[in-house]
C-alpha cells in the first residue's frame, strides 16, 4: 500500500524530471535548431523515446551506481535524505538556469545525494564518488577533444557541393547517437531517482517499464518548456554555431557519453556538447569562440556539485537533529 511518504516521493520524482526536461532535454535538442534534417518535434520525439527504450536494451547500470553505489540510502531515513538531495540538486540548477546557463543536474544530483547521505549520518562511498567526478571531469574535455578532430575530417573529406547532403546525413547519425547516449547513461538520473524514492529494483519488468514512461512522460513536457531558452544559450551563446559544428558536437558528445554508460559513469551529456561545440569552433579558429559564456559556464559546473552537496549537507542535519 503506497503511504503519504511514497506519495510525496512519486510526486518529487514528478518534478525532478519535469526540471531534467528544461535543463537537459532543452539543451539537447536547441543544439541542432538550425539544420532542418530533424524537425523540433522529431527530435523530441526521439530523445524521449530513448529515455523509455535505451534503458531497457542496455541496461541500467548508470542508475544501479547512483542508487547503491554512491550512498547507502535506507528506511525512512533514506527516503527523507532522498527527497532532500533532489530538492538541493533542483534548487540549485533552477537558480542557474535563471541566468541561462546550463549547468550539469547530474552534478547536481551527485552533489546532493552525497551532501544529504553525510549530514544524514549514511555510509557514503568516497571511491566511487571520487571515480564518478574524475569521469565527470573529463566529459567536457573529451567532447571537445573529440569535436576537434571531426571537424577537422570534415574539411579534408567535403566539398562545398557535397557540404549539405553530409551535413543532413551527420545530423541524422549523430542526433540518433546522442538520444542513445543520453538514454544509456545522463537520463538514468530520472530513474534513480524514482528507483530510490518507490522501491524499484531495476529487475523489476513491468514496473520499471511503466516507471520509465512516467518519467518519459513528465520529461517531455519539461524540454518543450526548457528548449527556445536553451536555444539561446547553446545556439549563440558559446560560438555562433554552423550547421557542422552541432553535427561534430553532437557525434562527439554521443561517443564520450556512450562509452562511460558501459562503465556505469554517470556523465552529464550537457557538458559534453558544450565542450563539443568548443573543440568543434576551435577548428575554426579561437576567435569564434565566446570565451565569456565559456568562462561563465564553466563556473556554474564548477559551482552546481559543492553548492547541492552543501546545501543537502546541512538540511539533511538540521532535519536529523531535530526528529
Amino acid at each position: 500500500m503506497i503511504g503519504p511518504a511514497e506519495v510525496g516521493l512519486l510526486l518529487l520524482t514528478a518534478m525532478f524530471a519535469v526540471v531534467t526536461g528544461i535543463n537537459d532535454g532543452g539543451a539537447l535538442v536547441a543544439n541542432g535548431l538550425k539544420i532542418r534534417t530533424v524537425g523540433l518535434s522529431q527530435a523530441i520525439g526521439l530523445l524521449t523515446l530513448a529515455v523509455v527504450i535505451v534503458p531497457l536494451v542496455l541496461g541500467t547500470r548508470v542508475a544501479t551506481t547512483l542508487v547503491s553505489e554512491l550512498v547507502v540510502l535506507e528506511g525512512p531515513t533514506g527516503q527523507r535524505a532522498l527527497a532532500i538531495a533532489v530538492l538541493a540538486a533542483m534548487g540549485v540548477v533552477l537558480a542557474l538556469a535563471r541566468a541561462g546557463l546550463p549547468t550539469s543536474l547530474t552534478l547536481a544530483i551527485i552533489g546532493g545525494i552525497t551532501g544529504s547521505g553525510l549530514g544524514g549520518g549514511h555510509l557514503v562511498g568516497w571511491a566511487m564518488v571520487g571515480r564518478v567526478l574524475a569521469l565527470a571531469a573529463l566529459a567536457p574535455l573529451v567532447g571537445g577533444a573529440l569535436a576537434f578532430v571531426l571537424a577537422g575530417l570534415s574539411k579534408r573529406l567535403t566539398t562545398p557541393t557535397s557540404m549539405g547532403s553530409v551535413v543532413g546525413a551527420g545530423h541524422r547519425f549523430a542526433f540518433t547517437l546522442q538520444c542513445i547516449a543520453y538514454g544509456a547513461n545522463d537520463g538514468q538520473k530520472m530513474l534513480a531517482v524514482a528507483m530510490l524514492g518507490l522501491g524499484i529494483t531495476a529487475t523489476a519488468g513491468g514496473a520499471l517499464t511503466a516507471m520509465l514512461a512516467f518519467v518519459a512522460s513528465l520529461f517531455l513536457l519539461g524540454t518543450l518548456v526548457g528548449v527556445r531558452r536553451m536555444a539561446e544559450t547553446l545556439g549563440t551563446g558559446v560560438l555562433a554555431s554552423r550547421p557542422m559544428n552541432a553535427v561534430t558536437a553532437e557525434t562527439a558528445a554521443g561517443t564520450a557519453v556512450l562509452a562511460t554508460a558501459f562503465l556505469g559513469a554517470p556523465v552529464s551529456m550537457t557538458q559534453a556538447v558544450a565542450g563539443g561545440l568548443v573543440g568543434s569552433g576551435i577548428s575554426d579558429g579561437t576567435r569564434r569562440i565566446r570565451w565569456r559564456w565559456v568562462a561563465n559556464i564553466g563556473l556554474a559546473w564548477l559551482v552546481t556539485l559543492p553548492a547541492a552537496l552543501l546545501v543537502a549537507a546541512g538540511t539533511a542535519a538540521m532535519v536529523e537533529a531535530a526528529l
